[in-house]
């Protein structure tokens, strides 16, 4: 029995390899043979997922899926290097997907190839790009892909709330798939209100922090920050001197940075669940640390209405005195 936590990309896959082989070959003759695992050290992450197929037509090959969150422009070259990667250690033709879970913020175009050109040198990577956004819910239902059922919210059409708890339904009805009822909840977080989430289905935040996409939002803004914070602090350092100022420096703008990721996390978060961020409320954010912001997180996630969580912001020392 998988644990409850055991909800990233290879569990999902794994639950029917066949069907999903199938769809996003787009290929009704595809079979899964196994899901690769330990022995290619490269797709060790949660979000990386290499089976071995076979076609009838194609012979034997390998399909990488790529899961993300979020489309992020470095994926073109990220694909191109583990398709090259697993062709290389396992002597086998790779057809590699991107699937891209939620729409950009940035509005950034999704890129369906890697292209590259050095010195007169060309080099090209295609791989298939899958939105979910543009997927119809009621297909999945119908098929079914359980592999995508927890999915159901942020598919096309799935922001009704009759998809979602037949997609509940049918996660309940097989015992293999019971324990992703968390997850279902999740990513109806982001088109209902956590309350709504609350009554339809259970709402488990011990497993969805250990859920792979939700450590990836939230590191996400913690990357951005540290980076940046790197080089203020790096920029500090090395004007207060060579040795002891890089030390301090980066100490300090690691600290910084990671409270600035933090923070953009969190205002992340209000304005997708709340539509708007008062300029007051990111002005009280600022004063907090990260750990205050981090676990201002689970709160933003849990409460019902901004001023609900603006009740939960802690005061700062001092705050009201004269």
């Amino acid at each position: 029995m998988p644990k409850a936590a055991d909800i990233g990309g290879k569990r999902l896959i794994s639950l029917a390899p066949d069907a999903w082989a199938q769809w996003v070959t787009q290929r009704s003759d595809v079979v899964a043979r196994e899901v690769v695992t330990s022995e290619f050290q490269w797709i060790n992450r949660a979000s990386d997922v290499l089976m071995r197929c076979f076609s009838p037509e194609h012979g034997e090959f390998l399909q990488l899926t790529e899961l993300q969150i979020r489309y992020k422009p470095r994926l073109p070259r990220r694909m191109r290097a583990y398709a090259g990667l697993a062709e290389e250690a396992f002597d086998l033709p790779v057809f590699p997907v991107l699937i891209n879970i939620l729409p950009s913020k940035r509005g950034s175009q999704v890129a369906e190839r890697y292209e590259s050109e050095f010195m007169g040198l060309h080099a090209r990577q295609d791989y298939r790009v899958i939105n979910l956004w543009t997927v119809d819910a009621n297909m999945v239902l119908q098929r079914p892909l359980p592999t995508l059922l927890p999915f159901a919210p942020v598919l096309k059409g799935g922001d009704q709330q009759p998809v979602v708890v037949r997609a509940l339904d049918m996660l309940r009805q097989d015992e293999k798939l019971s324990d992703l009822e968390p997850l279902l909840a999740f990513f109806a977080s982001f088109v209902f209100d956590i309350p709504v989430v609350q009554q339809i289905m259970r709402w488990d935040m011990s497993v969805l922090r250990e859920s792979p996409w939700y450590q990836e939002i939230l590191e996400q803004g913690l990357a951005e920050g540290m980076e940046k914070g790197i080089e203020k602090g790096m920029e500090k350092g090395m004007q207060q001197g060579i040795r002891q100022g890089m030390q301090q420096g980066m100490q300090q703008g690691m600290q910084q940075g990671m409270q600035q990721g933090a923070l953009r996390q969190l205002l992340r978060l209000l304005r997708a669940r709340f539509q708007i961020t008062p300029p007051t409320i990111q002005i009280r954010l600022q004063q907090l640390d990260t750990d205050q912001l981090e676990q201002l997180v689970d709160v933003a996630l849990a409460v019902g209405s901004l001023d609900e969580f603006m009740l939960q912001i802690p005061a700062m020392p001092g705050n009201g005195k004269h």
